[in-house]
């Protein structure tokens, strides 16, 4: 029996695919493009009978593909691309799985699927529901796809990700540390805040853990490093990463708000987006801060890799 990854061709499904084709595991990627070599099949989350396709003759399916959070959409449009791919979509994957008798499913969910922790850290009993439309998207595949689950008897795990990053990625720490690399990202004040990240080998690792584990079907857990970060002690491990020298100077906090302020009339008045606005800032000053207890109590699994060695990984390769 085989493995089908959906998202396989993306930042996590292509680290993930390496790892199991280098365990001698028999890989099918589920793709919307033209297939390439026999190990492709293409499909579609929105077409049933691609789904039924792709999972015949398989054991286990990895779910990584989806619509990626936009940072800053708040469109109608993005709002019903999210409820279509990544809630419609997962939820016919998952039933084409049933059917086909996939015996273990595991989805890449999101940390967005709560709500807004402020200064707490939060864990999966947070009660507050989450506010975007992808969030949202996110939290109603989770309990479509547990209960779906439990009516075919198949092994479904829900694996919420905090900031995923490596050698690859394309996301905003990424971009700070192209800029940081530039020297075109300004000193970052100390404010105290939290962010929860996770390197996306131990994701991987994560993944294949509770596919294997018993332990873990219908549950849904979060995944990131147990150590928080700062905006500056984030800014100062990239100058490290990058073999820059420290600087002892930082941009006021209330220069960089006053900043974000004007980017937010620029947008107002432009009509597109500016570098610096007030939800940017908020990401790099504020806290967002996710707590893995429940998955390193239950199934004894802690992610590995630290920022440092997370970072030269990420601008390095190695």
């Amino acid at each position: 029996m085989g493995i089908l990854v959906t998202g396989g061709n993306g930042f996590i499904g292509r680290r993930l695919v390496a790892a199991l084709r280098a365990d001698g595991l028999r890989v099918r990627v589920l793709t919307r493009r033209e297939p390439v070599g026999p190990d492709e099949i293409r499909g579609d989350l929105c077409q049933p009978a691609s789904l039924a396709a792709a999972c015949a003759g398989i054991d286990t399916v990895f779910h990584c593909a989806g619509h990626a959070h936009a940072f800053g959409a708040r469109s109608e449009a993005d709002a019903a691309r999210h409820r279509l791919v990544n809630l419609e979509g997962s939820g016919m994957l998952a039933e084409a799985a049933g059917r086909a008798g996939v015996r273990r499913l595991v989805f890449l969910s999101s940390v967005k699927a709560m709500g807004d922790p402020g200064d707490d850290c939060i864990d999966e009993t947070w009660p507050v529901p989450p506010a975007s439309a992808y969030g949202l998207a996110k939290r109603e595949a989770e309990a479509v796809l547990l209960a779906t689950g439990e009516r075919f008897g198949m092994h479904v795990v829900c694996l919420r990700l905090a900031m995923v990053y490596g050698a690859g990625g394309r996301g905003n720490l990424e971009r700070m540390a192209a800029l940081v690399r530039r020297g075109w990202f300004p000193p970052l004040p100390e404010t105290g805040n939290r962010r929860s990240m996770v390197h996306v080998a131990d994701v991987v690792a994560a993944m294949r853990r509770v596919a294997g584990d018993p332990r873990a079907a219908g549950r849904s857990y979060i995944v990131a490093h147990p150590q928080t970060h700062s905006g500056r002690q984030l800014y100062d491990a990239l100058r490290a990463a990058s073999g820059m020298p420290p600087v002892g100077w930082a941009v006021p906090r209330g220069v960089l708000a006053a900043a974000a302020r004007l980017g937010d009339l620029g947008a107002a008045v432009l009509g597109r987006r500016m570098p610096l606005d007030s939800e940017a800032l908020d990401r790099l000053l504020g806290s967002a801060c996710y707590s893995p207890a429940r998955i390193e109590r239950e199934l004894g699994w802690r992610a590995s890799l630290d920022l440092a060695d997370g970072l030269r990984e990420t601008l390095h390769g190695a």
